[in-house]
């Protein structure tokens, strides 16, 4: 009996894995377990997810949905929109994966493009500097801050950094 019992909870904890995202929050919160790739429509992703904050119309013919979790959410939801009008894909955005691939040099809309809209904007004049920054959650639940700092005069990536984020405690 103690055997049927474990096999029941490995097979529960192993379906709910499952139906979680990269960073464990359940999918449902979403809406996206109502979504299929190559199946559904822009229609019904924004049925599913609401009005996009932007959406990036690409060179070959593709649109890109973006759904900010923000200010306070720490998640950026991009939805690939196919030349037929089926979703090709979606993909949460603020990863370490995709911040890596923020460079020195890159311009404010390659950045906006890769990341979504940032939590705040603030300059710093006196540095020559203007920083935006993204709420995210590192693998452990942590809330953090990842930033990027343009120099003002060219809108050019100077560096990256993260931090801790303040309200975290709160």
């Amino acid at each position: 009996m103690k055997a049927l019992s474990r096999a029941i909870l490995a097979f529960g904890c192993a379906f709910l894995l499952t139906a979680c995202d990269r960073q464990g929050r359940p999918i449902e919160e979403f809406g996206l377990e109502k979504l299929a790739r190559g199946i559904s429509t822009e229609s019904d992703v924004r049925m599913a997810m609401g009005q996009p904050d932007t959406v990036w119309e690409e060179e070959d013919g593709t649109r890109s949905l973006e759904y900010p979790k923000g200010p306070m959410g720490h998640r950026t939801w991009f939805f690939t929109i196919g030349k037929d009008g089926k979703l090709q894909d979606y993909r949460q955005v603020l990863t370490e994966e995709n911040f890596a691939g923020i460079k020195p040099g890159m311009s404010k809309d390659s950045v906006r493009r890769m990341l979504g809209r940032p939590r705040s904007v603030v300059q710093f004049r006196l540095k020559n500097e203007e920083v935006w920054d993204w709420l995210y959650l590192e693998p452990a639940s942590t809330r953090r801050l990842f930033n990027v700092h343009f120099d003002i005069d060219s809108g050019k990536v100077m560096r990256t950094s993260s931090s801790d984020d303040a309200q975290a405690g709160s």
